[in-house]
């Protein structure tokens, strides 16, 4: 026991900054950390006894979880919560229970969103000059070949004017 009274494994379960959630087979939640309830805007007294769908729009996975031998891992964006995390889902079937941790990607995830939309509106701007660079080229091939065509006609006349004078 710790000086708090807790033990190590109360105090890990405390402090730990991932979120934390224990599900009874019924998907009822039975205990969660306070990062779990950081994370979902709520408090522990809001989610004890509830079914998990209260805070998770997901709860399948539990079922899932439960049916499998082995651990379920996933990536989930919960929209309502503007939350991205990496989850690791596990049953403990002696106790009749399931656990899930949760790892806050939010800020990693918001940073590669942000790095994809400007890797797209690069390649759009990309396209975009060069299409006026082919725009400008086609115009400027067309008045080469305008302004070659005029050439060509007054030298034919000089040459034709040329020819009679020698006659």
């Amino acid at each position: 026991m710790h000086s708090s009274g807790k033990s190590v494994w109360e105090l890990l379960w405390d402090y730990d900054p991932n979120g934390l959630v224990v599900v009874d087979r019924q998907l009822k939640i039975q205990i969660a950390n306070s990062a779990f309830c950081e994370m979902f805007q709520t408090d522990l007294m809001h989610l004890i006894k509830q079914h998990v769908s209260v805070v998770l729009d997901d709860p399948q996975d539990f079922e899932v979880v439960w049916k499998q031998e082995e651990a379920l891992r996933k990536e989930k964006y919960y929209p309502r919560y503007d939350l991205y995390v990496r989850k690791v889902m596990f049953a403990i079937r002696n106790q009749g229970i399931m656990a899930c941790i949760m790892v806050d990607m939010t800020h990693d995830w918001k940073q590669k969103q942000q790095l994809l939309k400007l890797k797209e509106e690069t390649l759009r701007n990309v396209d975009m000059v060069v299409d006026k660079q082919m725009k400008v080229a086609q115009e400027i091939a067309g008045l080469l070949g305008e302004t070659t065509a005029q050439v060509k006609v007054n030298l034919l006349r000089l040459s034709e004017m040329l020819k009679k004078e020698e006659l």
